[in-house]
């Protein structure tokens, strides 16, 4: 195989793209991108003269993906001067309890404030109740609520869940969105008991693999983890990266593919294709050479979301890095990241950087209001959340996701599997992306590189 066509230039098409080139270096690699920029869900802006993300804003350095692919291409890496968050309920403000997993809790130690005694209560006599059987999927609500209690949900879980999702912990698969619990589950007679238990392998994994279990949980780049795809783009070959030129069709033609690109419906050979955009895009181009994987892509729904960058001249807030905020307050915002006090690299010119973001699955309707109209209602929510004194903005950009994350549903592992047996039936062909084993960009860096390992 001497050429490689990469359809979608976002961070796991271009870690495809990279991966193959760092492996057939005599090879060609085309990726084609619909849009006009690279990054797909990896975004920023200008926002006061200095670039700052409006997708992911850090990613996980506890799994090696996307820091190792970081090193590889020689990028300096920023860690956080504060991880310190709070949750913002009824009764005040309270510091997220340390040892969750997102925001399951581990040990009922810790809990007291952030939830009721009744709620601690609840917790600590879990493991009393009958011994837990987990045989099947279910949503994160379902099984949590049974076991640990209303709060837990509402308080800890959703607020995580709807950051990293977009989506509703009584909609969302254990077995998708939580999959370290989900493997402890069923060698145990409690959640909490569980949760400790996965939370204790995972250290002992990171250790296995880097050594340093305890070092930073999250770094980003000075330039925004948006940069990432751009170094990306930068390190393959001149011309590789093809932007306005959108997949049309694709075909088995003899012993590789064929595909139709462009306004002009331009032909393009490929000795393999790795198809790595949303689920539904991917359906619509695998529906001629691989028809099994399209009912199950039509199983992964997407939530759409919006984000504001805004920047307020220099204030003090104690809000520590941001402040999570539960569905349950009947709020607009999910959440609030103060970037300066969080990032040493926005902090420098006194200028109070912060972002917020809108949106949920089947809860957009927000969504609906105008530019101005949304801009405004976050700023003005967000300036009364961190109590403000100098409420106005200096200047403020609005993002919208549209369609922008999946939604792992109960049975999006089975789905997965579904995808993944049609494609492997045509060799030189692969799927990658947000839409299969995770969300997160380190997520998506190893679904691409897993793509081209399958293909050499």
């Amino acid at each position: 195989m001497s050429r490689l066509v990469v359809v979608g230039a976002g961070i796991t098409g271009l870690t495809a793209a990279w991966a193959w080139h760092r492996e057939h270096p005599d090879g060609e690699v085309v990726v084609l991108e619909a849009g006009d920029r690279v990054g797909g869900k990896l975004g920023r802006v200008r926002l006061a003269g200095t670039w700052y993300d409006t997708g992911a804003e850090a990613v996980l350095a506890r799994v090696p993906d996307a820091v190792a692919l970081m090193a590889e291409l020689g990028l300096e890496t920023v860690v956080p001067a504060t991880t310190s968050a709070s949750v913002v309920l009824p009764t005040g403000r309270h510091r997220l309890p340390a040892g969750t997993l997102l925001g399951v809790p581990t040990s009922p130690d810790g809990l007291d404030g952030v939830l009721s005694p009744e709620g601690v209560a609840r917790v600590r006599a879990e493991a009393s109740l009958q011994p837990l059987h987990f045989d099947a999927d279910r949503t994160v609500g379902d099984l949590l609520r049974e076991r640990l209690g209303d709060e837990v949900v509402d308080r800890l879980v959703e607020p995580l869940l709807g950051g990293v999702y977009a989506g509703q912990a009584d909609r969302l698969s254990v077995r998708a969105t939580m999959p370290a619990l989900a493997a402890q589950l069923p060698r145990h007679t409690s959640v909490v008991a569980a949760a400790a238990a996965a939370r204790d392998a995972g250290a002992r994994s990171r250790e296995a693999a880097a050594g340093t279990p305890d070092g930073p949980v999250f770094v980003t780049l000075p330039d925004g983890v948006a940069g990432l795809p751009h170094a990306l783009a930068a390190a393959l070959p001149g011309g590789a990266v093809r932007l306005r030129t959108p997949a049309h069709t694709l075909r088995r033609d003899g012993a590789g593919f064929a595909l139709t690109v462009g306004a002009d419906h331009e032909p393009v050979t490929a000795d393999a294709v790795v198809v790595a955009v949303p689920a539904g895009k991917a359906a619509r181009l695998l529906a001629d050479v691989a028809p099994g994987a399209v009912e199950p892509l039509g199983g992964i729904p997407y939530a759409s979301m919006a984000v504001v960058a805004m920047a307020f001249p220099g204030q003090e807030v104690a809000a520590g890095s941001g402040l999570l905020v539960p569905p349950a307050t009947g709020r607009l915002v999910k959440g609030v990241t103060v970037s300066s006090q969080k990032w040493p690299h926005l902090s420098g010119d006194g200028l109070l950087r912060v972002r917020s973001s809108v949106g949920r699955y089947l809860e957009e309707e927000q969504l609906q209001r105008s530019d101005a109209d949304l801009t405004a209602a976050v700023v003005a929510e967000v300036a009364e959340l961190l109590g403000l004194s100098r409420p106005e903005p200096v200047e403020t950009h609005l993002v919208r996701w549209g369609g922008g994350l999946p939604q792992y549903l109960v049975g999006h592992p089975e789905r997965v599997a579904a995808v993944r047996a049609a494609v492997a039936d045509v060799p030189g062909l692969a799927v990658a992306g947000a839409a299969y084993d995770g969300v997160g960009v380190p997520a998506c860096i190893g679904s691409g590189r897993r793509a081209v390992a399958t293909l050499t």
